[in-house]
């Protein structure tokens, strides 16, 4: 078995790649192809945990649309930016130390085989391969040391589709320009332009695409309309600047999105809860009025520990939780809620905590990458939001844990109260702050039952939605 190879490339970050593959894979899955998604290398602090490690969000969702099990081949190389300047390298699912090191365009030709053999294998063991591109592939001045597009699209000779955001304007020369600083051998393997995020009527578009098919040869196959609420994460975030609630809000969570914000993936789910409202906070004004403050993960908990106290959110999540309000904290944001962080190993930095929890964390050599399923221990009071996971004998939950951090209760202080086993969760004595190292707790449908009293779109939902969003406007083959 040798599988064909489709491949989304786009003419800038944020085009639609990864949305288009997610929908391709489910759309090729109903035919009854064996499907896999592949992308060479990714950049993203979105991770999740597979057999064999961890690998980009967006290739694990598109694993699942194609109902694959998620495999570190299908994303070998994942760098984790830490610094503007420094990314941690995963390589295969595992961190690797020489590679993280070296400079960028020494470290290309170290990983190629890799991607090459992992690609390899995948075809000989699918029907099709939909790959997924990074950025352009018209940067002309990363061609030299490309390991991600064109040099991919040429080893698996694949059918290539180019896409770019019509929204943002300037698309057709986004296409055409792209297309004219590949060399002819690339350009050849350019089958199909299409036009994502379009607004309005496509009647409006002509002659655009005659003329653009005049000058290249190379047809607009599709024209996709704007639409915001398919439900899938968003490769670099979740909710953008215009999240509303499906109908009338009860619920307003504020994420707190620091710099190095890292698994916001997770939160998705809560933007398909009817009357939950999700907003971004990077300042204290975006939590006044809030419910819940959430404190994701962080890919540099100190960095960001930092960051927040410079913008006075500090504050206004200590006064947020003397009022009542409820605080949750994610891996990271677990961290942050302590009292210090402690680094005997260079791995993020020491500093003082929130204090809004008696914890100390102290950061291990070895990165914990793990799939768990756990379950929270049972109290008595349920009535803050999170006692509602630990009545009737606690709820259990599914997740996955990525974190260097082993966090303990703070001898010199009074206890906090352990609401996951094995050193996984905590709350205060009050109840309305917690934190735990869990991920995906608002993905577990029970879980999000407990909270909130509700369900949600499942991702199967999801897919299957965009595949059928594919059929209508995406021609067949």
């Amino acid at each position: 078995m040798t599988a064909r190879c489709v491949m989304v490339l786009g003419t800038t970050s944020g085009a639609g790649k990864s949305w288009l593959v997610t929908a391709l894979c489910r759309r090729y899955a109903r035919q009854g192809l064996k499907v896999t998604p592949f992308k060479a290398q990714n950049m993203s602090n979105n991770a999740r945990v597979v057999a064999g490690g961890e690998i980009g969000s967006a290739q694990y969702f598109q694993a699942l649309a194609a109902r694959a099990v998620p495999d570190v081949r299908m994303n070998p190389v994942l760098l984790k930016p830490e610094r503007d300047t420094h990314s941690q390298v995963v390589l295969l699912g595992e961190v690797n130390d020489r590679l993280t090191q070296m400079p960028w365009r020494e470290r290309s030709g170290q990983v190629w085989p890799f991607i090459a053999q992992s690609l390899d294998d995948l075809r000989q063991e699918n029907d099709i391969v939909v790959i997924e591109g990074a950025g352009s592939p018209a940067e002309i001045n990363l061609a030299s040391s490309d390991i991600v597009n064109m040099r991919v699209a040429q080893h698996a000779n694949a059918r290539c589709l180019l896409v770019t955001d019509i929204d943002r304007g300037g698309a057709f020369a986004h296409l055409y320009g792209t297309w004219a600083l590949l060399p002819p051998e690339q350009q050849a393997l350019i089958d199909g332009f299409v036009l994502n995020k379009f607004r309005g009527d496509a009647a409006l578009l002509a002659p655009g695409p005659q003329m653009l098919e005049q000058l290249t040869g190379i047809p607009t196959v599709a024209t996709l309309p704007m639409w915001r609420d398919h439900g899938l994460p968003d490769e670099d975030g979740v909710f953008d600047e215009r999240t509303l609630s499906a109908g009338p809000v009860h619920t307003t969570i504020a994420v707190v999105a620091y710099p190095r914000i890292s698994n916001l993936d997770e939160f998705q789910v809560l933007k398909n809860v009817a009357g939950v409202r999700l907003v971004w906070a990077r300042s204290p004004a975006d939590v006044a009025g809030a419910d819940w403050i959430i404190l994701p993960g962080s890919k540099h908990t100190t960095g960001d520990l930092s960051w927040l106290r410079t913008q006075g959110l500090d504050r206004a999540i200590a006064e947020h939780a003397a009022r009542g309000g409820t605080v949750l904290g994610v891996c990271g944001g677990l961290q942050m809620l302590g009292e210090a962080l402690i680094d005997p190993h260079g791995i993020d930095g020491n500093g003082p905590g929130l204090g809004l929890l008696p914890l100390v964390t102290v950061f291990g050599k070895e990165k914990i990458v793990r799939r768990t399923t756990t379950q929270f221990l049972p109290a008595v009071d349920a009535t803050m939001p999170f006692g509602r996971l630990r009545a009737n004998g606690g709820v259990e939950v599914s997740g996955y844990e990525i974190h260097h951090g082993r966090t303990a209760q703070h001898a010199g202080m009074e206890a906090a109260i352990a609401v996951l086993p094995d050193s996984l969760g905590w709350c205060n004595a009050r109840g309305n702050v917690m934190g735990i190292y869990l991920h995906g707790l608002f993905e577990d449908a029970a879980a999000l039952h407990a909270l909130f009293g509700t369900k949600a779109r499942t991702l199967d939902d999801v897919f299957d939605g965009m595949a059928d969003f594919l059929d209508r406007h995406f021609p067949q083959g």
